[in-house]
């Protein structure tokens, strides 16, 4: 559906949803709508109506122009629905099976109205209840390789590249990335958010200038590294799976950036739900972070050597390059990620609702050893058992949590 306005901006209601929906003839005349806000974000405010006659759902989206972590002291502008419900549109021409169907967007409002995913879980919280969601790996492996090649200069022409990137200009939330994820917590900032039991880890953290070193290089990377269009906030929070089905949402924070940082977010994703399990029920995350690598590898790997319009593609050992660092590079940003979200301004409930307490500052001081390590280890581990054995060296592999 085409793109027009309704009306000057004004944050939406349950009615003012309603009426939205019903003005743009989303729903029969004859439909018994009702409407509910489950929006649990940062940033926005959702919307989901429900036809309870003919069980038809849709799910409406609307940007705040602040951020609801923070409230109205923290504007933010309305663009990023806009970008939001491009990125949507672009990555659904290359991996349509893993993102929602767009219906109808409003840049003047500031909405997109999509697909409704209430049949799936949320993933952050089925891994929390222990769900296992055998094809999750495969799926965003495929998916993050079929957005990333599709948008690189390995596919398309660097004239219509350089005009897809300036469509996805996104200062204002690459700005947050930049702060939360890349600067802040290395630093006594305001924003930082740690229990008191934290403080002697986390000024050591401020204090280890390799470390410090490490992480201005990867932030370098973010700042200028324009490889392709990622998703830019790739956490378990924004995608819904099932058994069979996986689809990635809220790529609001999408840029064109390095190829190693959506790869990267959504590994440190999975090993942050890690700390909380025990060590017999935290193999099937180690098990997802390899088989996404490796599909991502082969799907790439595949594309590059069947699509690339690069006549550097043929050149051997380009792709082992390409690959290799975007490996090193999604280590770096696994290990930034995990920091971040144990003592930055947004944390994630993988860490923040383990029970007891004692048990959860122990799984975040190892997020934070671990963390570490990744950053200053990232070119010395070459695959994902790596991974797995730095986890184990860290991590008592005891099972002394519950």
């Amino acid at each position: 559906m085409s793109t027009i306005s309704a009306r000057q901006y004004e944050p939406l209601t349950t009615e003012s949803a309603i009426e939205l929906a019903k003005k743009l003839q989303l729903f029969t005349n004859t439909s018994a709508l009702t409407c509910e806000e489950i929006g649990d974000g940062n940033l926005n405010l959702v919307f989901r109506i429900v036809d309870h006659h003919s069980k038809k759902s849709i799910i409406i989206k609307q940007a705040l122009p602040y951020a609801k972590v923070v409230g109205e002291s923290w504007p933010l502008t309305l663009q990023r629905a806009t970008i939001e419900s491009h990125a949507l549109r672009q990555f659904a021409d290359v991996a349509r099976e893993y993102v929602p169907k767009v219906y109808y967007s409003d840049q003047q409002l500031a909405v997109t109205i999509m697909e409704d995913l209430s049949h799936l879980d949320i993933v952050r919280k089925g891994l929390i209840k222990g769900k296992n969601y055998p094809l999750l790996s495969q799926h965003i492996g495929e998916y993050v390789a079929k957005t990333l090649f599709y948008t690189s200069d390995f596919a398309l022409d660097p004239q219509e590249k350089k005009k897809l990137l300036k469509q996805f200009i996104n200062p204002e939330l690459c700005k947050i990335t930049e702060d939360l994820v890349f600067t802040d917590p290395f630093f006594d900032h305001e924003t930082n958010d740690y229990e008191v039991e934290l403080k002697n880890d986390v000024e050591s953290l401020w204090k280890d200038k390799p470390l410090l070193l490490e992480v201005a290089k990867l932030k370098e990377k973010f700042l200028t590294n324009s490889d392709a269009l990622i998703h830019g906030d790739l956490h378990t929070g924004s995608i819904f799976a099932s058994d069979s089905e996986t689809k990635v949402i809220d790529p609001e924070f999408a840029f064109f950036g390095p190829l190693g940082f959506d790869l990267g977010q959504f590994i440190a994703n999975l090993l942050l739900n890690a700390f909380g399990r025990t060590n017999s029920k935290r193999q099937i995350l180690f098990h997802h972070i390899d088989v996404t690598w490796k599909t991502f590898k082969e799907t790439f790997s595949f594309l590059w050597k069947e699509h690339s319009v690069e006549v550097f593609s043929k050149v051997d050992g380009y792709l082992d390059y390409v690959l290799q660092e975007t490996f090193e590079d999604a280590i770096g940003f696994a290990g930034c990620e995990v920091i971040r979200r144990t003592i930055g301004l947004a944390h994630v409930a993988d860490l923040d609702e383990l029970n007891p307490y004692e048990s959860r500052i122990a799984a975040k001081q190892n997020a934070l050893q671990f963390g570490r390590e990744l950053i200053k280890n990232r070119r010395n581990i070459q695959t994902t058992d790596q991974i797995n054995q730095l986890f184990n060296e860290i991590v008592n592999v005891k099972e002394t949590l519950a």
